[in-house]
């Protein structure tokens, strides 16, 4: 069974609201200032909306479908999941991986985003050239009035011809991509690509028959 890496769940829905907001056309925005102008507008829109916080499940699909996606690059995400099983797939089956791991990140964290409530966010500066195109952005989500540690959020990003996209997103130290390399790999060895495939497919169908969560209630 994969290990869809749920004790993280809240941890990484921050990491989408962080980097979740509309592009801006025809500008090439620095990373940096791309997430924190885009999670001030996000997280905005999750404390107003009424309908997202009492738990409206398609509107916070809604919400990820139209801010979050265009600044993610899911095929070099999911390329780096597959590892080196990557080049044994073929164009319809790598096709399907990156559809159906879209879908997993997408339904995982919707139910966690509903539950999203006042933290503040730390931006770090970023340690760049500005000839670089390969860069982390550091971010560190401070829980208000609980004395917990921060949350680290590392995000490695790639400069593209249409704007600054992720490729992988280290929680604390702990990127997605390689825990679910890990299970992927378990999961093509025991069952080939069509087996992680199914799989991806299965637990979608899980994910979308999940309620999600109302962020008023205590």
């Amino acid at each position: 069974m994969l290990l869809w890496f749920g004790r993280f769940a809240a941890s990484a829905a921050l990491a989408i609201v962080v980097l979740a907001g509309a592009a801006r056309a025809q500008e090439l925005v620095a990373p940096d200032v791309l997430v924190k102008d885009v999670t001030l507008e996000v997280v905005d829109v999750l404390l107003k909306d009424k309908e997202i916080r009492a738990g409206d499940r398609a509107k916070v699909i809604a919400l990820i479908e139209a801010k979050v996606i265009p600044h993610f690059n899911f095929t070099a995400m999911v390329a780096s999941a597959v590892g080196k099983n990557w080049v044994k797939a073929s164009p319809e089956q790598k096709t399907k991986l990156t559809d159906e791991f879209r879908t997993l990140l997408v339904r995982t964290y919707s139910s966690a985003i509903s539950a999203y409530r006042d933290q503040k966010f730390d931006f770090r500066p970023l340690r760049a050239k500005p000839t670089d195109t390969d860069v982390t952005v550091n971010v560190r989500i401070i829980e208000l009035g609980g004395g917990r540690q921060p949350i680290t959020l590392d995000y490695d990003m790639e400069k593209r011809p249409n704007g600054w996209k992720v490729w992988d997103v280290r929680i604390n130290g702990i990127s997605l991509v390689a825990n679910y390399r890990t299970e992927f790999d378990n999961q093509v060895r025991e069952a080939g690509i069509e087996g992680l495939i199914k799989a991806l497919q299965t637990k979608n169908k899980s994910l979308e028959l999940k309620p999600a969560a109302a962020a008023d209630k205590k």
